[in-house]
């Protein structure tokens, strides 16, 4: 069955669906019946070279050249009407009325091919459509009907057979009846048989045409994921290879599921993994799992350090599914995140970090403590306390510059004599708290207290501190809050003691 499928073979996109497969198809045979039509203009010059030579002996020239500008003024006619109506039904059945019209003037012009009257209703089949195929078949026979009225006359007389020009007609009428009822039935099969076979056709080729936009767009896609992601590598489960994406020069590889559980890509990185982290990254990276882990995903992401470029993200992101759901076609990147880990923990340190002291913030000290509260208490567990002594003596008689240099002076004893002892946090003006791990820290508290005593700096030639301590050894029943409270206390005891000292009434002076 002839039909244009030339369309197809375009790098174009199908049409949405299958009507409008058969309106382009019907664009399609309209132009090629233009140019028939054109071509059928040199039917009078073949006819004229047939008299010449003796082939058609009743045909004159004059109707010859009639043929010709009849055929003219027709094509030219259908040609215009195509430009203005490509996608109708009308245009094809107005290209299929003019050739049986040539039929009907060749005939009496006495060039009689009677085959052809057959071949229209035939030219129709190519439209693919039911309505154009019942019209052709109605003026072919219609026109059939004209054209052996006007020539039983003639034909009559040329045959001793027949008696009267109505017994001519009659006769070749019945038997062209005959013949377009065959052809209607044969037709209608055909026509039916090729709407079938055609829209399974295009039905497969529309599956393929949607397949390959969406491998065009995910090739797009991953063009431009190589150029964001250090390396990308595709994994086809279909066809179980490894191809990369970003360095061109490399061939397909093929995945093993037996004796090997990772890519040749995956491989090669084993060796530049932080030790302490192979175990997760092996895990991650286990093509055995893989599929099962990325069912329902988009996509799967871990975070290890290269230890050779620092950190970086591995990434498996799912392109394409079968049937059952299950990821056929898998993308593998790596990127660098080495930078973007730095900025992140100058951030956090921001966050967690006061910026007088540099020592950890409040936020810090409830975000550790947090944890303390929810996992318990280690054996040597100990809160510590601590103050500045004569801060607001010191912010009035010698400004605020003198105050903030006894806080960071307070802040440099407690860091530097606890050290790796534990974690010291500023959580208020002169207030600092410090969670430590020692099983004695008296002899700490005496080592900031002399370091203190030995303190000097730019304002104030002096630095007093009051602190309190807690532990858990001390009080095994009591809670974080609880041990918080009492070295709270015992700070407070500790700075009441230095004000009796020192001679200095708080209450009267306001200070803290």
């Amino acid at each position: 069955m002839a039909i244009h499928f030339k369309l197809l073979k375009k790098n174009i996109s199908a049409p949405a669906n299958y009507e409008d497969f058969l309106i382009e198809n019907r664009i399609k045979i309209n132009q090629y019946l233009n140019r028939t039509l054109l071509f059928c203009v040199l039917t009078g010059p073949a006819l004229a070279l047939g008299v010449a030579i003796g082939i058609f002996k009743n045909v004159s020239y004059l109707a010859c050249l009639f043929i010709s500008i009849f055929v003219l003024i027709l094509a030219l006619s259908h040609i215009l009407i195509t430009k203005h109506f490509p996608e109708s039904e009308y245009t094809s059945i107005y290209a299929l009325f003019i050739l049986d019209v040539l039929l009907l003037y060749m005939a009496y012009s006495h060039v009689y091919l009677r085959i052809t009257w057959f071949l229209v209703p035939m030219l129709s089949l190519l439209f693919c459509s039911f309505k154009i195929y019942y019209f052709s078949l109605f003026i072919t026979y219609f026109m059939m009907l004209l054209t052996t009225w006007i020539t039983a006359p003639f034909f009559a007389d040329q045959r001793s057979d027949y008696v009267s020009s109505m017994q001519f007609f009659a006769n070749v009428v019945g038997g062209n009846t005959i013949e377009i009822i065959i052809m209607a039935i044969v037709g209608f099969g055909l026509l039916k048989t090729s709407h079938r076979y055609i829209r399974e056709f295009y039905e497969m080729y529309k599956t393929i045409s949607d397949n390959e936009q969406q491998v065009t767009e995910s090739i797009d896609t991953l063009s431009s994921m190589a150029g964001i992601y250090d390396r990308v590598n595709l994994l086809n489960f279909r066809t179980m290879t490894e191809k990369s994406l970003t360095d061109t020069n490399t061939t397909k590889s093929f995945l093993h599921f037996d004796g090997c559980d990772h890519t040749s890509m995956v491989t090669g990185m084993k060796n530049h993994i932080a030790p302490e982290q192979m175990d997760s990254f092996w895990e991650f990276t286990n093509l055995t799992t893989l599929r099962e882990r990325l069912l329902d995903k988009k996509s799967i992401s871990a975070e290890f350090i290269n230890i050779t470029t620092g950190w970086f993200r591995a990434q498996y992101i799912t392109v394409d599914k079968n049937e059952d759901g299950i990821p056929i076609t898998i993308i593998f990147t790596v990127q660098n995140i080495e930078n973007d880990k730095k900025k992140e923990e100058r951030l956090i340190r921001i966050a967690m970090t006061d910026e007088l002291t540099h020592l950890y913030n409040r936020r810090s000290y409830d975000d550790d403590i947090a944890i303390y509260r929810k996992n318990g208490l280690d054996d040597d567990f100990t809160l510590l306390s601590a103050d500045v002594n004569g801060l607001k003596i010191t912010n009035d008689t010698k400004g605020h510059a003198a105050g903030d240099e006894l806080i960071r002076g307070a802040a440099d004893c407690l860091h530097v004599c606890i050290g790796q002892t534990g974690k010291v946090y500023r959580t208020g003006g002169d207030e600092f708290i410090a969670i430590l791990h020692t099983d004695n820290y008296s002899d700490l508290i005496s080592e900031i207290a002399a370091m203190a005593r030995s303190w000097s700096g730019q304002y104030t030639d002096s630095i007093s501190i009051s602190i309190g301590c807690a532990s858990h050894k001390e009080f095994p029943d009591a809670t974080v809050d609880e041990l918080e409270r009492i070295s709270d206390r015992r700070m407070y005891e500790n700075k009441e003691q230095y004000y009796r000292q020192t001679g200095h009434d708080r209450r009267k002076k306001q200070d803290n």
